[in-house]
Parts: structure tokens; sequence; C-alpha cells
């Protein structure tokens, strides 16, 4: 989508005037090999038995199984198995009966915190829709207090959930205090309650109180809360506050998706959005702004007055905006946040790997290094195919040379046992991996090692390009937790097709992906 002011406004540069002014335009884009058969007439040897249950002793004679089979079938343990089926089934009814049952004192079963924690999860996903449920919840949580359960997170959870579903966001952010003052800390979901309840009452204040507590004890908001935020803000008015989270949205979530980009066009279409702004500014300082950012942005706030033309476009490939002919740029990353990110990655690496593994690749890449690009070649070897292909890969390594028009080979990250068993034995590809050894293009990892941490930190340190189709969503880079990565990887990553002719190379766009403000320097 695109905003920008209209013709005729009071702009002290509409960007469709001749008159050359800052920043009034915003855009952003729309958004294993079975086994071998036996030889004729073998006998097919049985299956190996299952493992058989522990059966030594505990203190007393027990066995680890039977304690085991006898807490699951004790009044308490079949409570629990029943309640579980309730919070699968989203079967609160169910789940009631079997509560009022427990503390029948005829039927007593004594509750523990897992079953007080299926209970108040049920309530509050059905509170919203049901009052009756969100004052059985706060009976429920009540009750527990009362018995001296200690609650946890997820408990707190489901009860600021049940405050807001009353329509009490104080209530629901006293919770989450009330759990980082115990020493609980709160997690993303944990402040969602009060948060969408402020902004559904449409109390800016209060969901920037709760805003700043995330921020106090370092939990990100995603974009459905910034959508939120930047929701309220609008409706009330807030354009500061509008300016200053759709940075926030900008940095921490780049491309957004058709709900929040329908926010943020509703604020550009709004009066407030007309009304803000101011008519002079320092044409330094919005250069200065433009620099430090990278590009892109200049964080000076609304510049100039007057209507905002609204609308959807397309790209094109070099970024060219269809409907106003302006371009989007593409935003450098500043060296020494690359070399932060290169130093934590190390450092995670080291705990994860055997760290005298990693810090020999460290040194073997000093030596050799840098390179222009990085290959995964056990993602490009196996691309397409269920055996591994070095020809594949020695023809993305030779593509992607012309690519990046170097001397040097790429370097090539391939675990230690494809380098020396299986197609690797072939005579064929001997001389490939002997050519590559002897370019010191050739990095093997070692056995039990993930190759990931290798050919990320080798593509991360070497600032080079990293070709893979690896969308690098698992675990392993969820650890990074940082904006950087998605930013990082939009200017790096080289993804690539396959076909009889060769690879073909997907680079990294020309221009970032990232809401922007164009057409930023005065002439």
């Amino acid at each position: 989508c695109g905003w920008r002011r209209r013709r005729g406004s009071s702009a002290p540069r509409p960007l469709s005037s001749s008159t050359p002014g800052p920043g009034r335009t915003a855009s952003s884009p729309p958004r294993a090999a079975p086994p071998s058969p036996s030889p004729a007439g073998a006998a097919t040897p049985p299956p190996p038995p299952p493992p058989r249950p522990s059966t030594t002793p505990l203190q007393g004679g027990e066995t680890k199984a039977a304690r085991r089979r006898r807490a699951r079938e004790s009044p308490e343990g079949m409570l629990r198995h029943r309640l579980d089926m309730c919070s699968r089934d989203a079967d609160l009814a169910t789940a009631l009966e079997l509560y009022a049952a427990a503390v029948d004192p005829a039927t007593a079963v004594p509750l523990a915190l897992h079953h007080y924690n299926c209970l108040l999860y049920l309530c509050s996903n059905a509170a919203a829709e049901d009052a009756d449920a969100a004052r059985r919840g706060f009976e429920i949580f009540a009750a527990m207090e009362a018995q001296g359960v200690e609650p946890n997170e997820a408990t707190l959870t489901s009860l600021a959930r049940l405050a807001a579903a009353v329509r009490d966001p104080a209530m629901a952010f006293s919770v989450v205090r009330r759990m980082a003052a115990a020493g609980i800390p709160p997690r993303l979901r944990s402040y969602g309650p009060a948060l969408f309840a402020y902004c559904d009452a449409r109390d800016a204040v209060g969901a920037a109180e709760v805003e700043a507590h995330m921020d106090a004890g370092g939990v990100v908001p995603e974009e459905t809360e910034l959508a939120a935020l930047l929701r309220v803000n609008a409706d009330t008015g807030r354009a500061d506050q509008v300016y200053r989270v759709l940075h926030r949205t900008r940095t921490l979530v780049r491309q957004v998706c058709e709900a929040t980009a329908q926010v943020v066009e509703a604020w550009f279409r709004s009066d407030a959005a007309a009304e803000a702004g101011v008519e002079k500014w320092d044409a330094r300082k919005v250069r200065e702004g433009v620099v430090k950012g990278g590009g892109g942005w200049h964080g000076q706030g609304w510049l100039g007055k007057g209507q905002w033309d609204v609308g959807q476009s397309e790209m094109d490939k070099n970024g060219k905006c269809q409907r106003c002919g302006e371009k989007l740029v593409c935003i450098d990353i500043d060296p020494s946040e690359t070399e932060t990110f290169a130093k934590s990655l190390a450092e995670l690496a080291c705990k994860r790997e055997v760290r005298d593994d990693f810090i020999r690749f460290q040194d073997w890449l000093r030596r050799n290094g840098p390179f222009d690009a990085v290959i995964d070649a056990a993602n490009v070897g196996l691309y397409n195919s269920k055996a591994f292909s070095f020809s594949q890969v020695n023809s993305v390594v030779n593509g992607i040379q012309r690519v990046t028009k170097s001397k040097k080979l790429p370097l090539i990250v391939l675990h230690r046992s494809r380098v020396n068993c299986g197609p690797a034995k072939a005579p064929q590809n001997q001389k490939l991996i002997e050519s590559w050894r002897n370019a010191g293009a050739l990095y093997s990892t070692p056995p039990g090692s993930n190759d990931d941490w290798y050919w990320l930190y080798a593509a991360v340190s070497c600032r080079s390009l990293l070709v893979t189709n690896d969308e690098m969503r698992d675990h392993l880079f969820q650890l990074l937790g940082t904006s950087f990565f998605p930013r990082w990887k939009e200017k790096h990553q080289v993804r690539l097709t396959y076909s009889g002719r060769g690879p073909t190379f997907h680079l990294p766009p020309p221009y970032s992906i990232v809401i922007q403000v164009i057409n930023l320097t005065p002439s």
C-alpha cells in the first residue's frame, strides 16, 4: 500500500507537486531410504523385543513403572486424565461436573495445580461469550488460593484472560504485575489479555503502560500486539504515538499482513492524520536521520499537513511503485550490528556444539576466508532428489562464482559423513572433493555436529551471500531471538531452482521489503 499527501493539500511538498520536500510518502510492498531387501532365501530376523519397563526397585521396594501406574490409576490421576480430555474437546460442562464431584465431601478428590489449570483454561476460553463461565473461573481460582496451591504462569494467564473477558483491563494488568512480583517471568501471552482489553476499551494510556511493562521485562510484541497499539492510538488521534508504533512495526515486523495494513490505511484516511505534522522542519536533521537509519526512514515525525492519497499498488522487480512512480530503497545494515550478531551467533554455537570443534572452524575461516558466497551443500545437493548429488553442488558452485564475479570459489559446508561415505566414494566425486579441498573452499563439519551453525556463522561473519533454500524457521534459528536476523536474511539469502539447464539463482531484491518513507531528500 502507499500513502502520500493529496495534490492541493497544505503540505510543503505534495508528492505530485514540483516543489521538493521530504518524506510524505510511505510505501510497503504487498506482502530416509528404505532398508535393502534380505538376500533370496535368507531368513528374516525377528524384530527386537520392545524395551522392558524399569524393574529397578525404588526405596520401599516399588519400581518406577509401578509407581507411575499407581499414580495414573489413583483418583487424582484419573481426574487429571478426564480433565485433559475436557481441555482437548473444549468441554467445560463436563469439567465443571468433575470439579463439583471432586469438592463434594462424599466423593472428594484432592486437587493439584494441574487440575486447577485445566479448569481455569476452559473457563477463560468460554468467558468471552458466557458470563457464567467467567464467574465460575473466579470462584475456582479463589478456592485454589484458599487451598494454598501456588499458581504458575499458566494459572495467572488464565486469570488475566478471565479479567479481560469481563472487560476489566486494570485487573488483567494487575495479574501480570503480580506475576512479575512473585518472580514468575510473564510471557507475551500473559500480557495479551490486558493489552487487548485496554485497546478494545480505547484506553491508549493504559495500553501504553502495558507496553512499557513488556519492554521493561524484555518481552517483545509481535504483529498482533503492534496492530492493536496502532489501532487504539489512531482511533484516539494520538499522531505521535502512531508514528512511534508504526516505526516499531517497521523494525520488528517489516512486511505486515492484510489486517495490519487495513489499520494503517484507516489511519492515513483519517482527519487526525491530515492534521498531524509540522509545516517547517530542519532539512539537515532529515538527511542525518536517513543516513543514521540506513535509508527509508528519517525519524523526525510527521512532516507537512494535508490529506493523504491512499491506495494499493505493486512494485516492479526493481522496487518501483506502479502507482506513484517512486522507488523503494535498499536499507543498509549497520556493520556494528552484523559484528554483534556474529559474536552472539558464535557464543550460542559454542554452547550447542562441541566448543573445540566450532573454535577450530573459526580459526580455519580466519585462515581461508573471507568468501563472497557460502553454500549450504546438504540443502543444495538434495534439492529435488532423494540421493545426494555432487554434480548438482558443483553446478551451483560454478554458477554462484559467476554471479559474484569472484576469482575465489565459494565456501562449501558439508557434513563429514557426506564427504567420506556414499556417493562421495565415486571417482568423479572424489576428484571434485579434492579440487574443492585444494582450493581451500571445502569445510567438512565433524560427526555429531549441526552444519547449520557453521554455514550461517560463515555467511554472517564474511558478510557474504548464502545459497540455501532452507527457510531457517526451526528451533535453532528461533534461538537467535533478534529482529536483526530477518533483515540479514532479506539481504543475503540466495534461493535457487534447478532444471535441466542448471541452477537459477533468485538473488536478494534490490530494495528492502519493509515500510518506508520515500522521497526524503529536499532539493
